[in-house]
């Protein structure tokens, strides 16, 4: 197994490396901490007769069976592939953003919103398409109230997802307006915002911050040979794990863009690693 060694800048771990605390995964009634989830997960691999190279892989060559990894100056053969490379959550730049990711500011509502520290609370949501409607329809169970940002006067959802937007009573739409700046005071507590109208700034009172501007899979590296969706998501045949090309699988989030969730990523590299080992095995 690859162990990715700070690839886009995330540590090996992965999408966990990037919260705190994990607190919806099955087994633990309370919650776990990231690191420990991360680190009995890689014990029990090693245990399993696993070896761990922490080394970035360059590039993969599918042209050809058996496979080719290229990692630094040294080529791997392989008979079959898991391909679970995750998903990059995209990012504002806004001051203060990393230091309080998954904290205060999330890129996932459905992961995150239910948290006790988000409820009856003022959140916000930055709009990109149904995807924000979406995660702010998601969020109105749990917050006082949802504030959408939208940069534009229109809004770039189909109008079933709009509809159900402004029949929500707990979900207000600020058009014309971006974020410049997260605001603390040990916690979330303003949001310094403007008017891409009048230029006016101002602050607006909030205890989190959500991103619904999708994520970005880490699919670069294979130089496009593996079917990919419009968003450069890996396409599996429905309830398998095999892609397009015999004896390559993909799991997690680099082929998910709706769950993203520990549990569902477990569930799906249970799949890819039952079939692998079934072509093996023939």
């Amino acid at each position: 197994m690859f162990e990715w060694f700070l690839a886009w800048w995330i540590a090996a771990g992965w999408q966990l490396t990037t919260t705190t605390t994990v607190e919806n995964f099955p087994w633990f009634p309370d919650w776990i901490d990231w690191t420990m989830l991360m680190s009995n997960m890689r014990q029990q691999s090693i245990n399993s007769w696993t070896r761990i190279l922490t080394e970035t892989v360059d590039s993969i060559d599918l042209s050809s069976h058996p496979f080719k990894v290229n990692v630094w100056s040294t080529v791997y053969e392989t008979q079959s592939i898991i391909l679970a490379t995750w998903a990059t959550a995209k990012r504002l730049g806004i001051p203060w953003e990393e230091r309080y990711r998954q904290k205060w500011i999330s890129a996932c509502a459905i992961c995150d919103g239910w948290l006790p520290m988000f409820r009856n609370k003022t959140l916000v949501v930055i709009w990109w398409w149904d995807v924000a409607v979406e995660e702010a329809l998601h969020l109105s169970h749990f917050a006082a109230k949802v504030i959408l940002l939208v940069r534009r006067d229109a809004l770039r959802a189909s109008q079933a997802m709009q509809k159900k937007l402004f029949d929500n009573p707990k979900i207000q739409v600020m058009r014309n307006t971006e974020s410049l700046e997260a605001i603390w005071d040990q916690f979330l507590t303003w949001l310094k915002i403007k008017n891409n109208n009048t230029a006016e700034e101002s602050l607006l009172e909030c205890s989190g911050l959500f991103y619904a501007i999708w994520h970005t899979p880490n699919t670069s590296f294979l130089n496009w040979q593996i079917n990919t969706d419009e968003h450069w998501y890996i396409i599996t045949i429905p309830w398998t794990s095999q892609t397009n090309i015999p004896w390559v699988f993909a799991a997690w989030d680099v082929q998910d863009k709706k769950y993203r969730q520990a549990i569902t990523s477990a569930w799906s590299g249970c799949m890819a690693a039952l079939e692998a080992e079934k072509y093996l095995s023939a």
